[in-house]
């Protein structure tokens, strides 16, 4: 027996809203759909964001806490530099035979060397050299290198003062400009700082969200055969098309926003105030992000279904839209590369304007009606181009051919 057509019955309502509830209700049955817009990105990617600043956190303020262990070459030379470094929390080490290799080899984030010289040098009143040997491409090494570098400066500092006393002069002698730092930044806008990544994960959500349904809903029943049968029933294409892109826009638009609700949640376990800043994921963040992401949900539902619709596979469909997704990632990218004041011109840019409002909303700065208005308009031109140019091509009769 020949399958039988895929008819639209349109007893009630428009076509437009049965083949949305259709498609709505044949993807909630499909778990690979289900698995992908409503719990690996939207759910896995926050708690696993927040897992992983939180240890990184906390790592860095314990070590900052506890003593370190510091191999020190030298260190009868100098006793009164090494009492120093004890005092601010630094264990002298047992000295290494090639303090060098040690540090290449990872056996030592740093060690300290104090030339033989130091005591005459000390004694003349000559400046003394104290070496810090470390490897700067380890990470690690970074938070161990300032520390002991600090307390170093800070013992020359004091010594070079008592000099200058015992010489009857005034410690400011040596100083004769001060630098006066204020900085304007807030405590929310330094964690805007650590959260930059917020914005390209939040159209990942979207992109993910939407792709296998708009795979499935184009290449999927191309290749099933069943479009061909669905675009012989007498609507219009753009009709049908308009039914997928909804269906497509509300699976993308639920999985942003179990995204937004998972931050919320769990951006209050990050300690940021551990490092004097304060986060705001609450409710008003996450509905301006939604507001923010409306027109881009509907221009990345029409580009997905459009590339989509040039694949005659599941498959084929599944390579085009994996390197669609590297679209999304080069407004951070580039921002992170060349950071730039942001021109009014910039918010019309669809991706590039949703990153720097969100940016704007981690701040704490807010977005004006200006701002608003250029990227809610821009990306919603782009959405409707992209929407104009896949209804042209779902009047292709090739659409509904597989082979």
């Amino acid at each position: 027996m020949s399958a039988r057509p895929q008819e639209i019955r349109r007893p009630r309502g428009s076509s437009f809203l049965t083949v949305f509830l259709k498609e709505v209700r044949e993807n909630l049955r499909d778990r690979r759909t289900l698995t992908s817009a409503f719990l690996t990105g939207p759910l896995l990617a926050p708690l696993l964001f927040a897992m992983l600043l939180s240890f990184s956190i906390n790592r860095e303020l314990d070590k900052a806490e506890q003593p370190l262990r510091v191999p020190v070459i030298g260190a009868e030379y100098a006793p009164n530099l090494v009492a120093a470094l004890k005092v601010g929390g630094v264990l002298p080490q047992a000295p290494l035979a090639d303090p060098e290799q040690a540090v290449y080899r990872q056996d030592a984030d740093l060690v300290v060397r104090i030339g033989a010289d130091y005591a005459e040098a000390w004694r003349k009143g000559e400046p003394v050299q104290v070496e810090l040997i470390y490897d700067s491409s380890q990470r690690d090494a970074g938070a161990t290198v300032e520390r002991v570098a600090g307390l170093i400066e800070n013992y020359a500092r004091q010594q070079g003062a008592m000099r200058l006393v015992a010489r009857g002069l005034s410690p400011s002698t040596a100083t004769p400009v001060v630098v006066a730092r204020r900085d304007q930044a807030t405590a929310q806008s330094r964690a805007g700082l650590m959260f930059n990544m917020l914005p390209y994960l939040f159209v990942l959500t979207i992109f993910i969200g939407g792709m296998y349904l708009a795979i499935d809903l184009t290449a999927g029943e191309r290749e099933r055969q069943s479009l061909e049968s669905l675009f012989a029933n007498p609507v219009a294409r753009w009709k049908i098309l308009a039914g997928k892109l909804a269906a497509i826009c509300v699976f993308s638009a639920a999985s942003l926003l179990i995204c937004l609700i998972a931050f919320s949640v769990v951006g209050r376990l990050v300690p940021a105030e551990k490092l004097g800043m304060e986060l705001s994921l609450g409710p008003g963040f996450a509905l301006r992000v939604l507001l923010l992401q409306v027109p881009l949900i509907a221009l990345l539902a029409a580009l997905q279904s459009m590339v989509a619709a040039f694949a005659k596979s599941y498959r084929e469909a599944q390579t085009y839209l994996s390197l669609l997704m590297l679209v999304p990632i080069l407004p951070s990218v580039a921002l992170m590369l060349l950071p730039v004041k942001a021109q009014p011109w910039m918010y019309a840019v669809p991706l590039l304007g949703q990153h720097l409002g969100i940016m704007q909303l981690l701040r704490g700065d807010g977005m004006s009606y200006q701002q608003l208005g250029l990227c809610f308009g821009g990306s919603l031109l782009a959405a409707v181009v992209a929407v104009l140019a896949t209804i042209q091509l779902y009047r292709s009769e090739r659409l509904a051919i597989s082979a």
